[in-house]
């Protein structure tokens, strides 16, 4: 489905980003994938590797933009295009807003949102001059719904939504599409460490009777990304079993 198409995947060592490496690299993508440190990403590449996928990956700072603008044009000058980027780099929180520092809200604001900016500002131009691209965003079900703690959270995927929409928008007549994949309760590391019994009572909440698999959120960006959805832009996509907590 994404055969030839160079694909930039941040937050790619693990759980859904990792995930969505590999599945887009089964269906035939150029992949390169983005971790927070360069142990994270050597560990993912050599998985990936025994499992007969050749895929690269960096450990860039987001934050830095002149950093990300050299290694953009890195890829671009080794493949001659940049056709996808998942934004799927994220931190979660919990914390109530008494505990939270300005720091701690800050930091999740500078990985969930800045970053998210900081990619896709050094990507569009390569878009805009080939005149097509796919832009993907990780929200969250908490970005329709809140939490009842760590408010920077769902802060940060309320703004997801907004640079998703609106981008979309910006960026249309250049045959740009920009979405947004909302993740229920999936069965990644940290949910897969919680008690049984915290997690049986949400299973009971969600229609479809399971939490979702790393795949569940793949696949849809998967969908998103290739020319199936060559008419859809401007969307946050729900992929929460109908949950609604």
């Amino acid at each position: 489905m994404l055969e030839n198409k160079v694909a930039i995947i941040t937050g790619g060592t693990r759980g859904i980003g990792l995930e969505t490496v590999r599945t887009f690299a089964k269906n035939k993508a150029h992949v390169i994938l983005f971790g927070s440190r360069i142990e994270t990403v050597e560990k993912a590449l050599d998985t990936l590797k025994q499992e007969g996928l050749m895929v690269e990956g960096y450990a860039p700072n987001l934050t830095d933009m002149e950093a990300l603008e050299k290694l953009m044009k890195q890829i671009k000058d080794q493949y001659g295009h940049i056709d996808i980027l998942v934004n799927n780099a994220g931190i979660s929180a919990n914390k109530k807003i008494e505990n939270t520092s300005s720091e701690e809200f800050e930091r999740i604001m500078s990985v969930n949102v800045n970053a998210m900016f900081n990619m896709t500002k050094v990507v569009v131009p390569y878009m805009k001059e080939q005149q097509n691209g796919v832009i993907l965003n990780t929200s969250s079900m908490v970005s329709l719904y809140g939490q009842p703690s760590g408010v920077g959270y769902p802060a940060s995927k309320f703004a997801v939504n907004g640079l998703t929409k609106s981008l979309a928008r910006e960026l249309g007549s250049y045959h740009i599409r920009v979405n947004a994949v909302a993740p229920g309760i999936i069965n990644t590391d940290m949910v897969a460490a919680l008690p049984k019994e915290m997690i049986d009572p949400l299973i009971q909440t969600i229609p479809l009777g399971r939490i979702g698999e790393p795949k569940d959120i793949a696949n849809a960006f998967l969908y998103l990304a290739s020319d199936m959805a060559s008419y859809v832009t401007g969307t946050i996509l729900s992929v929460d079993g109908a949950a609604r907590s």
